[in-house]
């Protein structure tokens, strides 16, 4: 359904993919230009270098563009891409032969009460985020990327489920045990959350 905003209506995704796949191939633009950001974030929480994001998200793109027929355009078009750049950290990941790491901000994923400001708040929380992300890394993957869809993406259940092809419920499930884990792996370490 387009939004109309001052009077000029603004196509959604699923019908900026349908004009596409109607032979409008400079529509895709808006595609990109719409999922530019997004997939650079999402890309940021596997830890990539800037280099490697940036060719990812060619890569990521270009296999929308080439596989856009394949697209249903009576489902929502965020899931169907997510899962591609879901599927191409995955194999970047294994390329590299080495286990993803991710950014979090943890004060999404664990608020803290609200304190004065210190003079030394800023470093030592740059310790804490680092100490939180190597816990994160500690995690099974299959924690991991539900945590920081839902967390850093802020993704429903019902979409994550659509990208890593899993049950809605096992979803939250993971979500739930991926606290428990790093709220433990945290605690171990002496990094209260």
């Amino acid at each position: 359904m387009a939004i109309t905003c001052a009077g000029t209506e603004i196509p959604s995704d699923a019908e900026v993919a349908q004009q596409v796949q109607q032979g409008n191939r400079w529509s895709f633009r808006l595609l990109v230009e719409r999922y530019t950001p997004k997939l650079q974030r999402y890309a940021h929480t596997f830890l990539f270098t800037v280099q490697e994001r940036e060719d990812l998200l060619q890569d990521i793109f270009l296999k929308a563009y080439i596989h856009l027929q394949q697209y249903d355009p009576g489902r929502p078009f965020s899931p169907w891409i997510y899962r591609i750049a879901h599927n191409t950290f995955v194999n970047a990941i294994r390329a590299k032969q080495r286990a993803p790491v991710f950014s979090v901000d943890w004060d999404t994923v664990f608020p803290h009460p609200f304190a004065k400001e210190k003079t030394d708040r800023p470093l030592k929380q740059k310790e804490i985020i680092q100490e939180l992300e190597e816990c994160m890394a500690e995690l099974e993957e299959k924690y991991r990327e539900p945590l920081a869809l839902y967390h850093l993406q802020e993704m429903s259940y019902e979409e994550i489920s659509d990208i890593l092809q899993i049950p809605v419920s096992t979803v939250g499930v993971r979500i739930t045990r991926a606290r428990a884990k790093l709220k433990t792996i945290c605690l171990a370490k002496g990094i209260t959350v």
